[in-house]
């Protein structure tokens, strides 16, 4: 089966870090569009190549003050912080 044809069926996309991924709802979980793995496992985030702090933080961008969440946009969107 082609890639294209592979995932015609999915709709619900997004982004981890970086990287596609699709909602299968048979499997009932997100695949990745690269490898069609299940993403169930953190990746590098594709613009400072870093994995996320034990914490879940951006490691690029680490533990803000003041900030109840960030992202560094992984060379996809701009980034973004929200302050608490």
């Amino acid at each position: 089966m082609k890639k294209r044809d592979f995932f015609k069926a999915y709709t619900t996309t997004s982004f981890v870090r970086g990287h596609k991924i699709v909602w299968a709802p048979k499997l009932k979980k997100w695949l990745y569009v690269d490898t069609k793995e299940t993403y169930e496992n953190d990746r590098k985030c594709i613009k400072c190549g870093k994995m996320p702090t034990p914490e879940g933080h951006d490691a690029c961008l680490g533990e803000l003050p003041g900030i109840e969440f960030a992202c560094c946009g992984h060379g996809i969107t701009k980034g973004y912080r929200r302050e608490r």
